[in-house]
């Protein structure tokens, strides 16, 4: 086991030489909205969010008065950022692009921009525009640790494990907590899950006084570990504890409905979205639980899924084809279009949920040869995941 920030260092560098973690071609860019009426409606967010609403009409409203006054772009696109992350919603990103564009073209942007232009790219799954301006940024500012973050992000949902365990290590300079959970986040695909689970749950019970976010992120990434490796009381655990924290987080509320998915409480699923069904993945989650609990109301839920998936493409968008792929093989029972839309998810992007689902549409579709990149990347990486592991064998057999 490892026990100190010291040996992580020598971990990860030794799994880096000897090779060792914030959902599609890429995607077609939003139109950027810029609203031309300091009254027109946005979005309305929540009561519980009115504060942030009044903050973000403030700014709007001096930022229609000087378009080009960059501190106050910037603050605003960060706030639809956020907005946006938390929500799940790609059109709070476009938000954000409209109050950049007086720079958005530009090849030499300022710092701030580069990074802001990369986090949208990043949410628009245009991956190689985002590294590009990632890359652009480092040689300006090669301590700036949330673009090495996004970057090891970026490279580990395109499963590039190595070069995103690269980008993990110059965060040990400004915080040993967060490069250790992006390094442990990471390690964890790559055939080191419990080396990794241990030493970040002892890292994080040994850290102290941190941020929210940092604990949010490092409870999360624990309990998805454990998950991975069938520890799921423990996984269960770190989900609660992550949701005491922040539970309109969308990502964590997916991530927990999934695991409360696999152990068959269809009924905690529904208590845990209730509200929450605006975002899209979300309610695929809830008319899944539906589906296992076969409530009568689930041929209305499908037709709204259906509809806000339609709505999306209309929009240049494919942003959840992931989602829909799996809302295709198990809700419409369609096995041939859910395969082929679990292909063009994993041509983009290679996490564990996205493996899963070409791997049981492969199974559905009696169709081995497609599964076989993620047969391939299994055997590559040594990847500690029980279901992946019981797929890939359930496919070898047919």
């Amino acid at each position: 086991m490892i026990r100190s920030y010291g040996q992580l260092f020598k971990f990860g560098m030794g799994l880096v030489i000897t090779v060792f973690t914030l959902v599609f071609g890429p995607a077609l860019l939003a139109v950027p909205f810029i609203p031309d009426k300091d009254e027109q409606i946005l979005e309305r967010l929540p009561l519980a969010a009115d504060p942030v609403s009044r903050e973000l009409r403030a700014l709007r409203n001096k930022l229609n008065t000087n378009p080009d006054r960059l501190e106050l772009a910037v603050k605003l696109a960060q706030q639809y950022i956020a907005i946006g992350k938390t929500e799940s919603d790609p059109r709070f990103y476009g938000y954000a692009q409209g109050v950049l564009m007086p720079w958005w073209n530009s090849k030499e942007p300022p710092s701030e921009v580069l990074l802001l232009r990369a986090l949208i790219l990043q949410n628009r799954h245009d991956f190689d525009s985002a590294l590009q301006d990632l890359e652009l940024l480092l040689r300006r500012e090669p301590k700036n640790t949330q673009a090495w973050l996004t970057r090891a992000v970026i490279l580990q949902v395109r499963a590039r494990y190595d070069d995103a365990q690269l980008s993990c290590l110059p965060l040990m300079e400004s915080d040993t907590l967060l490069a250790g959970t992006c390094l442990s986040n990471i390690s964890s695909l790559t055939g080191h899950a419990v080396k990794s689970y241990d030493f970040l749950y002892d890292a994080l019970s040994g850290a102290g006084v941190i941020s929210a976010d940092q604990r949010l992120w490092s409870l999360t990434v624990l309990a998805e570990i454990a998950a991975r490796l069938g520890k799921n009381k423990e996984a269960n655990y770190f989900f609660t504890e992550a949701l005491k924290i922040r539970r309109q987080d969308a990502y964590l509320l997916a991530a927990y409905a999934d695991f409360l998915l696999d152990e068959k409480r269809p009924v905690q699923v529904m208590a845990l979205l209730s509200g929450r069904t605006r975002i899209d993945s979300l309610l695929l989650r809830l008319a899944l639980a539906k589906q296992q609990l076969a409530a009568n109301d689930l041929p209305d839920i499908l037709a709204q899924i259906k509809a806000r998936f339609e709505a999306s493409r209309l929009r240049g968008e494919s942003l959840h084809q992931g989602d829909e792929a799996r809302f295709t093989l198990y809700l419409l029972k369609q096995p041939q279009q859910a395969l082929r839309l679990a292909q063009a998810n994993w041509a983009l992007q290679r996490e564990p949920k996205d493996a899963r689902i070409l791997l049981e549409s492969a199974i559905a579709a009696n169709n081995a040869a497609a599964a076989q990149p993620v047969i391939e990347m299994l055997a590559k990486t040594g990847m500690e995941h029980l279901q992946l592991r019981r797929l890939a064998a359930r496919l070898e057999k047919n």
